[in-house]
């Protein structure tokens, strides 16, 4: 498969030119990398209008993945998640109304508050609460459709930051029996569609997703994509373009575009048995660590998502441990640890974290937090909440007050509360176990 991106830059830079354009560096080194680091030059192409370079790239892109449609975002999934939540408010007249998993991410929110949407959140099915996993079922997403059949979209975040997959395919069948788009935060499971059994979001039946290519492909940070499904509704097809365009630099990183090119080859040729084996290796230390009495979650093939209450742990004490070990986490709170390998990862990393954790003797396992998350009061909308005055205040005098700011939705979490919802002493419990101080309230 062709990379015409990264060609253009190539010739460009063997044709020692005089650059008489932005960026300032002209190429000379600082990082090493400004050779590469052009910006819309004369046949360089244009991301929002894209006729050559950039159009045949995100071609092969889109026929990597099987979608109607493929484009490149250098601004990661939170530019393509705004696209979608924009894209869902063209499709329908009128006042924008979502249904959205209540795992999503503070781009979800930044968004709906650009948008002025009216969010009814699908609440996690799962006993006991977890400020990351998010289970919803069918049947609840069902139930919500019929109490609020004037949405114009069904938005959920599938795999969650513990390694949790949802029902895709069902989910976006209950969505579509009521002539409803399914919309996918596939941030984290950009590599799905090339396992041997396919699992990717526009595999199983999303209208639109958005992939972090640099989460666990080999882009560089920032790599994102948006995909359009072959049979999203019109608007979502003919629009896509300007809305990337509306929540994007109109100077895009060419150093991240360079990347995403180079991923095409890489994910055409070889990627899905590389990624074959690197999975049936971590299945195997998976295993072997469970026979000493560690506990893994999830069912994302590629995250090592450990429980560590029951080895006597916090997820952040694990963390520390790991780290003196020259081995950097991807995740820590205090019940889980997230570890994310990956094909290229260098050898002898994982024979490091099998013996750093088969070493780690067990204490007496940690009670579990004993959280319960009610549904808040909502006082006002997410927009007017974001909009409002505000001031910081101590946990200890924030119940009874309207939250104002973004305080745990990054990563996707399932937020206390969000901007607009009165606080309680519950909610306020459960801040304080993930050690949040201080929130961000409305000024009355």
């Amino acid at each position: 498969m062709n990379t015409p991106l990264y060609n253009f830059v190539q010739n460009y830079i063997s044709s020692d030119p005089h650059r008489l354009h932005m960026p300032g560096h002209k190429g000379a080194k600082f990082l090493g990398c400004e050779p590469c680091d052009l910006t819309e030059i004369d046949g360089a192409d244009n991301l929002y209008a894209p006729q050559g370079i950039i159009r045949e790239s995100e071609e092969n892109a889109a026929k990597l993945f099987g979608t109607g449609a493929t484009l490149y975002s250098a601004g990661g999934s939170s530019q393509s998640l705004r696209a979608m939540v924009y894209l869902a408010a063209l499709s329908k007249p009128g006042p924008l109304k979502i249904i959205a998993g209540r795992n999503a991410h503070k781009s979800f929110l930044t968004a709906a508050a650009l948008l002025d949407a009216d969010i009814t959140w699908l609440y996690p099915e799962d006993s006991g609460y977890s400020l990351c996993r998010c289970g919803i079922s069918p049947r609840a997403l069902e139930r919500v459709l019929s109490e609020h059949p004037d949405a114009a979209a069904v938005f959920v975040t599938s795999p969650d930051y513990l390694g949790s997959t949802l029902d895709v395919a069902a989910l976006a069948g209950a969505a579509h029996s009521r002539g409803v788009p399914l919309l996918v935060d596939n941030a984290h499971g950009a590599y799905l569609h090339f396992l041997k059994e396919p699992r990717h979001p526009m595999d199983l039946g999303a209208d639109l997703c958005c992939d972090s290519a640099h989460k666990t492909l080999p882009a560089l940070t920032g790599g994102g994509y948006l995909h359009v499904s072959k049979t999203a509704p019109a608007v979502f097809r003919e629009r896509a373009r300007g809305a990337m365009a509306m929540f994007g630099s109109t100077s895009p990183s060419y150093l991240i575009l360079q990347s995403l090119d180079l991923c095409n080859p890489y994910l055409g040729s070889g990627y899905t048995e590389k990624l074959a084996a690197t999975i049936a290796a971590l299945d195997g230390l998976k295993l072997r660590l469970s026979q000493k009495g560690w506990v893994f979650c999830g069912d994302e093939p590629l995250k090592l998502t450990l429980d560590a209450r029951p080895m006597g742990f916090t997820g952040g004490e694990l963390s520390a441990l790991l780290q003196a070990r020259g081995i950097y986490p991807e995740y820590a709170d205090p019940d889980f640890l997230v570890l994310l390998p990956g094909p290229e990862t260098p050898p002898g990393t994982l024979e490091l974290l099998e013996e750093t954790l088969a070493a780690i003797g067990p204490r007496p396992a940690l009670p579990g937090p004993k959280l319960e998350l009610i549904p808040p009061h909502r006082a006002m909308t997410v927009r007017q909440a974001l909009f409002a005055p505000t001031e910081t205040v101590p946990l200890g005098a924030a119940a009874g007050r309207v939250l104002a700011g973004l305080s745990v939705s990054c990563p996707p979490a399932v937020a206390p509360a969000v901007p607009g919802e009165v606080l309680t002493e519950k909610i306020l419990e459960i801040y304080g176990y993930y050690g949040i101080e201080g929130v961000s309230v409305v000024k009355e």
